[in-house]
C-alpha cells in the first residue's frame, strides 16, 4: 500500500476544508471519485477503497457528488458471486 503526503499552506488547507471536515478524508474521496469518473476503477473497487459495506452507500456517495452509478459486467459478476455465497 502506498501512502501519499501533500503539504498545503495553512490558509489553503483552511479554505479547502469545511468546518468539522477531515481534509485527508476529503482529498482521498476526491481522488477515488476522480478515478471512478475516469473509469479507472469500478463501483466495487470504489466501495472497497472508501470502506463502504454496501452498494447503497456507494450509490449515496456518488449521488451526493452528482455522479451516476456505472454498473459494469465486473460489478454484476461480483454481485452474483456474493449472492451465491449468501445462498440467495
Amino acid at each position: 500500500m502506498r501512502h501519499v503526503t501533500i503539504a498545503l499552506p495553512d490558509e489553503l488547507s483552511a479554505a479547502l476544508a469545511a468546518p468539522g471536515q477531515d481534509l485527508s478524508r476529503a482529498a482521498f474521496e476526491a481522488l477515488a471519485l476522480a478515478a471512478y469518473r475516469e473509469r479507472k476503477i469500478s463501483a466495487a473497487q470504489l466501495r472497497q477503497l472508501l470502506g463502504y459495506e454496501t452498494r447503497m452507500e456507494v450509490d449515496a456517495f456518488l449521488k451526493s457528488h452528482g455522479v451516476e452509478l456505472e454498473y459494469t459486467l465486473e460489478d454484476i459478476e461480483r454481485d452474483r458471486d456474493t449472492h451465491r455465497q449468501l445462498g440467495m
